[in-house]
This record gives structure tokens, C-alpha cells and sequence, in this order.
């Protein structure tokens, strides 16, 4: 039997990387979508990295906020494999933080279109070849600023906030298609990039969280993976959760 394809934008990062490997581990070919600035030989080695850890993953690259870009991953994709993709993580995004009265237009339009708009690009892309074959799995990453807001950060929560009102309207739409959609909203992840944060600030953080800690990406990785399961197909249009119980509703 052929292998499901499984595409992971901002697969390469630190919380894309443990999604990557868990659905790996659950028996789906991955394919970690990139773009790094057009770096292929940092996607290259990630992808060596992987493969000593037993892990065989995919690399497709493409710049989530060109829509023709978008449709070249895809097609690489299709091509490489002799399969469409029946998993997308909608991963990738960015942030530039700063007060909103001093934010620029570059500042909002840019945080908008890498991770609200990539998001129609890439879906946009794959979910009629899923809906033609009565199976999907749509999951978008927000975060828990787009539930609770952040202070410089209107840009990033507006956006996010926006993942999961495309989630439920989407859902509904291809509900009956065997397909579903639903966001993963992280809190605070203890990613390579998170590490590098003074102590000080991180204890600051963590004061907050009723756990105690911060979250693992192996975390987010399982959830992201319990969804794409067989058994997961009664839940679609859920915002999942996942911040230590920072923020309850």
C-alpha cells in the first residue's frame, strides 16, 4: 500500500521538526516544505539529520506567500511521490513584533501573508485532490497570543486569530468529504530559538504557567499526529490547546 503523503510547511524549524517526526514514526511519508531564505543546503542537512535518526523524510521547497510558488512545491511534490498530499500542516509563519503604534505597514503585511494568507495557498492547493479521494487531514498551527492577545504583538494574534476562524468555516465545508480541519494552538515551546532567551526572562515566563514549565516540540508533535489518525475523523473545526494551562476557556 502506498504510502499517505504528509506535507509539513516551516518543516525544518524547531516545532516543524518534531511534527515532522512524529508523523514519520506513525508511518506517513513526510515531506518537510522549506524555504530558509533559499538556503537548500541548511534544508539538505536537516534532512541527513534525519536520516541517522532512521527518520526517511521529504524536502519540497517553496515560499509559503506566492501562491505560484506554492503550486511548484506541489507539483514537486506529486511528481516525486506519484501521489497527492493527504496531510497538510499548515506550519510556517513569522513574527515582527512591536507596538502597533509604531508598526509599519511592512511590519502588519508581512506577518499576515506568511501565516494567514500561506494558509489559503497551500490548502487551496491540495484539498480538492483530498476531498476526490474521501480522505484528509488539515491542521493549522495558531497560538495561544491569537486566544489571549500579546502586548506588540497585533500583527501575530491578528493573524493567528484568524487560523482558526478559517479552520471552522473550512471544516464545515468538507465535513461530509472525509476530510478535517482543525487548529493546534501552542503556548510557550522550548524550541532552539526559545533556548537562547536569558534565564532571567524564561523563569518570568514560566511563573506564569500554571505547569510550571514550558512545552516540549515532541509535545506539539503527538497532537498534531493523534489528529491525523484514522480514529481522529469524528474531530474537525477544534482548537486544541496546548500551553501549560496559561490560558483556559
Amino acid at each position: 500500500m502506498t504510502k499517505r503523503i504528509a506535507l509539513v510547511t516551516g518543516g525544518t524549524g524547531g516545532i516543524g521538526s518534531a511534527i515532522c517526526q512524529s508523523l514519520a514514526q506513525q508511518g506517513f511519508q513526510v515531506v518537510a516544505g522549506y524555504n530558509s531564505g533559499g538556503n537548500h543546503e541548511k534544508a539538505k542537512a536537516w534532512q541527513e539529520e534525519m536520516l541517522q535518526k532512521g527518520l526517511e523524510m521529504g524536502i519540497a521547497y517553496g515560499d509559503v506567500t506566492k501562491y505560484e510558488s506554492c503550486e511548484r512545491c506541489i507539483r514537486e511534490i506529486e511528481e516525486t511521490y506519484g501521489e497527492t498530499v493527504s496531510v497538510l500542516v499548515n506550519n510556517a509563519g513569522i513574527t515582527r513584533d512591536g507596538q502597533f503604534k509604531k508598526m509599519s505597514w511592512e511590519q502588519w503585511n508581512e506577518v499576515l501573508t506568511a501565516n494567514l494568507d500561506s494558509m489559503f495557498h497551500m490548502t487551496r492547493l491540495v484539498i480538492n485532490p483530498m476531498i476526490e479521494k474521501g480522505w484528509g487531514r488539515i491542521i493549522n498551527i495558531s497560538s495561544v497570543n491569537a486566544q489571549k492577545g500579546q502586548f506588540g504583538q497585533t500583527n501575530y494574534s491578528a493573524a493567528k486569530a484568524g487560523i482558526h476562524g478559517f479552520t471552522k468555516a473550512l471544516a464545515q465545508e468538507v465535513a461530509s468529504k472525509g476530510v478535517t480541519v482543525n487548529t493546534v494552538s501552542p503556548g510557550y515551546v522550548l524550541t532552539p530559538m526559545v533556548e537562547k532567551i536569558a534565564p532571567e526572562v524564561l523563569d518570568k515566563i514560566k511563573s506564569g504557567i500554571p505547569v510550571g514549565r514550558l512545552g516540549t516540540p515532541e509535545e506539539i508533535g503527538h497532537v498534531v499526529s493523534f489528529l491525523c489518525d484514522d480514529f481522529s475523523g469524528y474531530i474537525t473545526g477544534s482548537n486544541l490547546a496546548i500551553n501549560g494551562g496559561q490560558h483556559m476557556f
